[in-house]
């Protein structure tokens, strides 16, 4: 199996490096909100400055609001129609573009409503200035987010690699490969296929997003490996019947929480026990909801928690407040259930 690769998004730092600077996705509603939520923040802190009196405060933060809230539908509308076209620009050009659509809001702003010019002193070119300000507190906030987000995406790779050469995990798969070589020599040759494209998985070095369909591989040659390895104590019953495989997905965010259904919950009973996942997209979203047993009296979650607080990350930095995930454990039961937008390559790429 080949990871395939989004050709358009930027390769991930390398440890050490720097993440790349990326524009976010204006569409996103969670960037939308956090756009709004900053420019009405500065747009109060300037009513807390201006305002002579104490009492003045509240009337100018109403008359601000009142000439900003046009001014940022009319940008975010901008941004959103850009959005593809922005992104797909070198960050500095990108950073250009959000800044000259500021500036062209601006100034129809200021030919349709003179009341700009007043709360600018008269000054044309402060009503200017101070919109460059705030588009570029903007810009600085997502750049500095993205950058301490970029970690979880390394962390999550090193943090697979580790789990792949869990000393036990090498030694019962290279075991149970030797075992089939002269009986099953073609279920040998097999097994040996899912070791190699796992590694190659997991030291992979890019962020891109990836089929559904090829993490839901990549989680079927891992359970082959622990299979051989638990033999009928493992039972994993799939419900993909209404799954989308083009649908674009972060990478190993599947993987690794299945990982911990076989360590933290088939392999604590010498009985068979069963992994349901279940993955579906209702209105406009995938759904994937992962449940497996759970034995409290040997059960250490934290394994579980590592996993989750990562994939978390990796979501924020990826769908921002569109996806989330959410884990309870209820009775014998723990269930997983992650949520995120449906994104196909031509919609990841307008």
């Amino acid at each position: 199996m080949i990871i395939k690769q989004n050709p358009s998004a930027p390769r991930p730092p390398r440890v050490g490096e720097r993440p790349l600077a990326t524009l976010p996705e204006f569409r996103n509603l969670g960037v939308i909100v956090r756009i709004l939520l900053i420019a009405n923040a500065m747009g109060f802190a300037a009513a807390l400055v201006r305002a002579p009196l104490p009492a003045d405060i509240a009337p100018l933060s109403v008359e601000i609001a009142g000439l900003l809230e046009p001014l940022l539908l009319l940008q975010l509308l901008a941004l959103v129609a850009l959005d593809g076209w922005l992104r797909r620009l070198p960050y500095a050009w990108g950073c250009a573009g959000v800044m000259l659509s500021t500036v062209a809001i601006v100034a129809l702003a200021q030919a349709v409503d003179q009341r700009w010019l007043r709360l600018a002193d008269a000054s044309w070119w402060r009503t200017y200035v101070l919109a460059l300000i705030v588009c570029g507190t903007v810009l600085l906030y997502f750049n500095y987010r993205i950058r301490a987000l970029s970690p979880a995406l390394i962390a999550a790779r090193l943090q697979a690699l580790q789990a792949r050469i869990r000393p036990h995990f090498l030694f019962n798969s290279i075991n149970a490969v030797l075992s089939l070589i002269r009986s099953e020599p073609k279920q040998a040759e097999s097994a040996l296929e899912d070791m190699a494209d796992l590694f190659r998985a997991v030291m992979s070095d890019n962020r891109a997003l990836i089929p559904l369909a090829d993490e839901i591989a990549l989680c079927k040659q891992y359970l082959n490996l622990e299979k051989l390895r638990l033999g009928h104590r493992l039972q994993v019953k799939w419900h993909v019947e209404h799954m989308p495989g083009d649908a674009l997905v972060p990478p190993l965010i599947l993987q690794p929480l299945i990982e911990n259904a076989v360590y933290h919950g088939v392999q604590e009973s010498n009985e068979a026990s069963e992994i349901s996942i279940n993955i579906y997209l209702r209105r406009g979203e995938l759904h994937a909801i992962l449940a497996n047993p759970i034995y409290p009296s040997k059960e250490d979650h934290s394994g579980n928690r590592i996993a989750i607080d990562n994939i978390r990350e990796r979501l924020a930095l990826h769908f921002d407040a569109e996806a989330g995930l959410s884990a309870k454990a209820l009775r014998n039961l723990f269930t997983v259930h992650i949520h995120m937008p449906y994104r196909t390559p031509a919609r990841a790429n307008p």
